[in-house]
């Protein structure tokens, strides 16, 4: 009988380290994100500092990952599929970059907004109706309708004729598109940012909110980076596999 780990804790201590609970360190090790344990003789778990290093980087990783794909990557490093772990993290980097491509297109979008000219015109009480505004913004009345449909603009309809009526609100909106249109823009970029508009009202307010939000998006992307390098390092201190950070593939694959 091989003799009893020296670095051995109770689940209470490990729990104590991340404060958590003692149940929650069986699930993560039940899910994978604690390596498997051992059992003494009565049945009692065997934890050590292997499975503290391991909190510790799921920790880590959840701040910038978030549990779900946290659990995938810890649940595959432990299950030895490391080129699985390596997949779910390059995922959530991934994520990050189509987010900030994003939002480089939206403020894009808003620069010609803004370095527009005024396209302000009276609108009649009654409102605009389609011809009018067709011909205000410079396009054909199936291209309104086509935008409609794509649930870009949103004209009120008369009670009984049911004739479309465009206010300044939407009148706006449809010099908006027509503008972002003829930039190339696509429809998705364009709804983002009638959202916006429609939301605070202000362009301005709108490129200033998507500044924040591209300022939180770098922290985010630290807080990933944060995650990866604790998870390499991981990764380095484990050998029982048979693959390491540096060499992936066990090396009967390399040479078969």
């Amino acid at each position: 009988m091989s003799a009893p780990p020296k670095d051995r804790l109770r689940a209470v201590d490990l729990a104590a380290t991340a404060g958590i609970s003692v149940q929650q360190v069986r699930n993560y090790v039940e899910a994978g994100v604690l390596p498997p344990v051992r059992r003494t003789a009565s049945g009692y778990r065997i934890f050590t500092t292997e499975h503290a290093r391991a909190l510790a980087v799921a920790r880590r990783l959840a701040e910038g990952h978030g549990w779900s794909r946290t659990r995938e990557i810890m649940a595959a490093v432990h299950g030895g599929d490391l080129p699985a772990a390596l997949a779910a993290l390059d995922g959530g980097h991934a994520e990050l970059d189509r987010e900030r491509a994003e939002i480089r297109r939206v403020l894009g979008a808003f620069e010609t907004v803004l370095a527009s000219p005024s396209q302000a015109r009276p609108v009649p009480r009654r409102g605009a109706r389609i011809g009018e505004v067709a011909a205000l913004v410079g396009v054909r009345t199936s291209q309104l309708r086509l935008w409609e449909e794509r649930g870009l603009l949103r004209p009120a309809r008369t009670p009984h004729t049911r004739y479309r009526v465009y206010d300044e609100a939407e009148l706006r909106a449809a010099h908006v598109v027509a503008l972002l249109r003829r930039g190339a823009y696509p429809f998705e970029i364009i709804a983002a940012v009638l959202g916006e508009l429609r939301t605070t009202g202000s362009a301005q307010r709108v490129r200033a909110e998507l500044a924040r939000r591209e300022q939180e998006l770098h922290a985010r992307s630290l807080r990933r980076l944060r995650g990866s390098a604790a998870l390499y390092d991981y990764l380095r201190g484990r050998d029982a596999a048979g693959w390491s950070a540096d060499h992936p593939v066990p090396p009967a694959d390399l040479v078969g």
